[in-house]
């Protein structure tokens, strides 16, 4: 293009001479050639000076602006009406666990809202930045991490702060959950949601049948790792790995299925419970060893591959751990330490349908076994009574309406049967709001 203009200059420069002109010399017309040579040759050096410039200006940032991370608000309001004292919430036949494993608290109250940045840092680094902020004006951060972009081979890793690979649940942040809260199975095995500092290997196969391998370190900050915060130790707290292949039935069907599987060594992980009186422990502390398997599935349907009409989702877990070790136990002010066992298991399915655009219904059931759990003297089983067999049930119901992919409301009630003496029948009005650029969730 630059050729042709500056060629067109020659001429009309040519062409705007006086009529004598034609009688110019060869020598002349020699020397307006060498000019329009010149020139083009200029132009032709500016374009490779631009092109080289706008190269290194897309691998490295001149300035902050430069980065224009993404930027995102997730609010997240509820009310809460629940049967039984949120207070004294427990789950019986399986020991407290660390962190927000309750149902929350009764009446109005603001859940807890997200705060999301995330840019690719350079060609070779992509960063993240997720925090959480709660209805009581604390501020954490759910993820922080990086992550690579320029690997071969199909392998990424990411370091920092990120929930974990165990599971398919766990993954996800909640405001993209089907349901208002976890389900139990993710609350007595993973208190929650596990989130790890540590670092992540995956690698994902380059097939059609879509296949991925992932192993994780981790400093073992969180439940089931302890004490809360991480243990003070060189080297790695927990280790993780997982698997997941998945692939399409046909043109409206598309499934996968993973296995994973939590190793920790848990060391002085405390917890709060009562004693045969009704009275506070002063003391219960467990040190040992902490296995979980954790089987995932999910299938996904919808006509021609087009969601957006109608679609149906069904989703499930089973969770299965295993620990052994030490239980020290005081009520008296005077330690007492024994030998504790135990292997308890539980599962979820739930089904999500939407059945014409912008609107959905779902039903999920929970159920966990307590096991076998065995102690030694000169512990005894009445000293534990939350360690009673029982198997907690709780099933789910939930219309909810999106008129918009940054707006959700919710209306959903359960029937939580976690406590051995009572029924907890709750109902929960949520809504959920997401404000600027958000990323794309997880299959």
């Amino acid at each position: 293009m630059y050729r042709k203009g500056t060629m067109a200059l020659a001429v009309a420069a040519a062409l705007g001479l006086p009529h004598g002109a034609t009688a110019q010399t060869q020598d002349e017309l020699r020397a307006l050639r060498e000019q329009v040579r010149q020139l083009d040759k200029r132009v032709q050096e500016a374009e490779a000076t631009a092109q080289q410039a706008a190269v290194q200006a897309s691998s490295r940032p001149t300035g902050e602006n430069a980065m224009n991370p993404a930027v995102s608000v997730i609010l997240n309001g509820i009310y809460s009406n629940l049967s039984q004292d949120p207070n004294a919430f427990r789950i019986n036949g399986f020991a407290p666990t660390l962190g927000e494993v309750g149902p929350g608290v009764r009446g109005l109250s603001l859940g807890e809202s997200e705060l999301a940045l995330a840019a690719n840092i350079d060609h070779n680094f992509r960063g993240t930045l997720i925090a959480s902020i709660s209805p009581e004006d604390g501020i954490g951060v759910e993820e922080g991490y990086i992550q690579t972009l320029a690997l071969s081979y199909g392998f990424t890793i990411k370091a920092g702060r990120f929930f974990s690979g165990v599971g398919y649940q766990n993954q996800i942040h909640a405001h993209a959950w089907d349901f208002t809260d976890a389900p139990l199975a993710n609350r007595v095995f993973l208190g929650n949601q596990l989130n790890e500092d540590g670092i992540q290997l995956k690698w994902v196969a380059p097939s059609d049948l879509y296949f991925d391998l992932g192993l994780e370190l981790g400093r073992g900050r969180q439940f089931p790792a302890g004490p809360a915060g991480g243990r003070n130790k060189n080297g790695v707290g927990s280790s993780t790995l997982f698997a997941h292949v998945g692939g399409d039935l046909g043109t409206s069907t598309a499934w996968q299925a993973g296995v994973s599987y939590l190793s920790t060594s848990p060391q002085d992980r405390t917890f709060g419970n009562l004693d045969s009186s009704g009275n506070p422990v002063n003391t219960n502390s467990f040190t040992g060893n902490s296995r979980l398997w954790v089987l995932d599935g999910i299938l996904k349907w919808a006509p021609n591959q087009n969601p957006t009409i109608t679609h149906f989702k069904l989703q499930g877990e089973y969770f299965r751990r295993k620990e052994d070790g030490n239980l020290t136990f005081d009520t008296t002010g005077t330690a007492q330490t024994g030998g504790f066992a135990s292997v308890q298991s539980g599962w979820y399915l739930q089904g999500v349908y939407q059945f014409v655009p912008m609107w959905r219904v779902g039903y999920r059931y929970d159920r966990l076994n307590s096991g076998t759990t065995s102690l030694s003297a000169p512990l005894t089983a009445a000293d534990f009574p939350i360690l009673a067999a029982y198997n907690p049930t709780r099933h789910t119901v939930m219309v909810d309406w999106s008129p918009s992919e940054f707006s959700r409301v919710r209306l959903q009630a359960a029937s939580d049967k976690s406590r051995s003496d009572a029924t907890d029948n709750q109902v929960f009005l949520q809504y959920i709001v997401s404000l600027g650029a958000h990323g794309a969730h997880k299959f």
